[in-house]
Formats: structure tokens, sequence, C-alpha cells
């Protein structure tokens, strides 16, 4: 069986710092990763800002801007955990266990938290070579769609002539915690029952 920091690829100085990395704040509230989580993003934008601007020069700050969000998003962490198996060494209530929908946000943030720890523990260096290997097939798609849902959805409304209207959305239910929210939403295009 694997390690955890084998399947990182780094191994850290201080192991204290990755176990906060893996300590969800309904497990220990006084030691969990949200700290880390907030930084882990901040050092996975500047990475990826870094590599998009210099693997697309010919690209502008908006179409730039579009293929951050989607590589920085929480689905695009929560992918790499699962790559990883960063599930299987999360320190979690038992409710969050059990999985369940929330699995995918739980994973993503923590391997925020895990690239925070990896950049205190091992500098800037360690965090964009993790960063760089576990992001390499995301980047180098340059087909993979970068806009959202929502733009796509009104860019398709648009190219049917259903553009009289943009799409118009509606709050069908919200479940979960307040800081990771569950929303079901509606929408409809003009034409398209």
């Amino acid at each position: 069986e694997m390690t955890l920091s084998e399947k990182l690829g780094y191994s850290f100085q201080d192991e204290a710092l990755l176990k906060r990395a893996r300590t969800q704040a309904g497990a220990d509230a006084a030691h969990s990763n949200e700290r880390l989580e907030f930084l882990g993003d901040r050092v996975l934008a500047l990475v990826v800002s870094e590599t998009l601007y210099r693997l697309y020069p010919g690209e502008d700050e908006g179409a730039l801007t579009r293929r951050v969000h989607a590589l920085v998003r929480w689905e695009a962490c929560a992918r790499i955990g699962e790559d990883i198996g960063l599930w299987d060494h999360l320190i979690l209530t038992k409710a969050e266990a059990a999985g369940g929908r929330s699995r995918g946000p739980i994973l993503g943030s923590a391997l925020e938290a895990v690239i925070a720890a990896i950049y205190l523990d091992g500098g800037m260096d360690a965090a964009r070579g993790f960063i760089e290997r576990h992001w390499d097939a995301m980047f180098a798609d340059p087909g993979a769609d970068t806009r959202d849902a929502k733009t796509r959805l009104q860019e398709w409304a648009q190219s049917r002539g259903k553009a009289s209207a943009a799409p118009v959305y509606a709050l069908k239910s919200q479940e979960g915690p307040d800081h990771a929210p569950f929303f079901v939403v509606t929408v409809k295009v003009q034409g398209h029952d």
C-alpha cells in the first residue's frame, strides 16, 4: 500500500502540515484544512495562470481567464484527488465518510489544502512541480471547452435563433451546509420546453 506522500510524489519535512491538509472542519475544527485550502487555491491559480500565459501566447486576457477558471474549479481538483486516491487518506466526519453527493467538493478542497501544504513545506518549486505533473493533461488539451455552462447554453440558444431572450434560471432547491451548498437549478430557453 503506497503512502500518501508516495502518491503525491513529494515527501514532507513537516508531516503535521500534511495531516492538517487531510482534516475536514467537521472532524476537527481547530486543526482543519480550511486555511490551507484558501492558500492552496491561490497557489494553484498562480501556477495555472503562469503556465497558460506561457503555453498560449496568442490568447487574450478573456480566453486565458476562461481557461484558468476551468482548470482551478473544484471539479478539476476533485478529479486529481480521485486519481491520487486522496479520499482514503482524509480525516472526515462519519456523515462525510459515508460519501454521497458532497464527495467531489470535499476532495476538491482537500486537494487545494494539499497544494498549500506542499507549498509551505517545500516552497513554490515543489508546489509548481506537483501541479505541472497532475494538471499536465488538462494544460495540453487546447480543445477542452473552457467556457462555463451558462455561456455555452447562451451561445447554443443564439446559434439556433432563440436569442430574443436570454435563458431564464430558477433555483429549485438548495441543500447541504452553508460552506458547501448543493443547488438544483432549472433553466428555460425560449422556444424549448
